[in-house]
């Protein structure tokens, strides 16, 4: 296997160069798998992590003012491991969420109902009004398939259903929190705050 110096290994990926990531795929995917597993992940996490953080290291390469200012590894290993810090707080929250809900289904209110009905409705209207791709790419997620899963099934490539995937949570996002009702919710709660404090 050629070794790559870190000036080499930049330049092969500015120049979109196949050779290059498999050789970092070879040489440095042990130490990511390492990382992942050693924080409660799997290999398969490992592999989406460690292609996660090439995608970064591509978008930050592909801007002219880049320098790299340490060694490559230390880069994809702090990329990497920020990544996965953040896939473990996702989860905890996503599984926090959860609990909570069942909480709730199990003595249910009359209010709590309400609530829970037209937090429903504005997450539904909100999802619905999304194009079909962002759709399709979110439910796969949200079923638990990892975006090199998603891209199978789907034929797009995995930078694509990462990307689009990042685009369409923050478009939900910005058509919940701009759904009338969400606005009125958030305008009260405002103002039940300034009464009692």
């Amino acid at each position: 296997m050629k070794e790559y110096t870190d000036r080499e290994i930049i330049e092969c990926l500015r120049s979109r160069d196949g050779d290059v990531v498999k050789y970092l795929f070879q040489r440095y995917m042990p130490v990511i798998r390492h990382l992942v597993l050693g924080n409660g992940g799997t290999s398969d996490d490992a592999q989406d992590i460690f292609q996660e953080g090439l995608m970064i290291i591509l978008e930050k390469v592909d801007e002219k003012s880049f320098t790299l200012t340490s060694k490559f590894i230390t880069l994809l290993y702090c990329i990497c491991s920020n990544l996965w810090k953040m896939t473990l707080n996702k989860r905890k929250a996503a599984d926090n969420y959860i609990r909570r809900e069942a909480v709730f289904e199990e003595e249910p209110g009359v209010e709590a109902n309400m609530d829970n009905e037209l937090y429903q409705r504005i997450f539904a209207e909100a999802f619905d009004s999304l194009e079909e791709a962002c759709k399709k790419i979110l439910k796969l997620s949200w079923s638990g398939m990892s975006p090199t899963e998603i891209s199978e099934k789907l034929g797009v490539t995995y930078g694509y259903v990462l990307k689009k995937k990042s685009e369409s949570q923050s478009d939900l996002l910005k058509k919940i929190r701009a759904h009338p009702d969400a606005v009125a919710i958030l305008g009260s709660e405002k103002r039940l705050k300034s009464i009692v404090q």
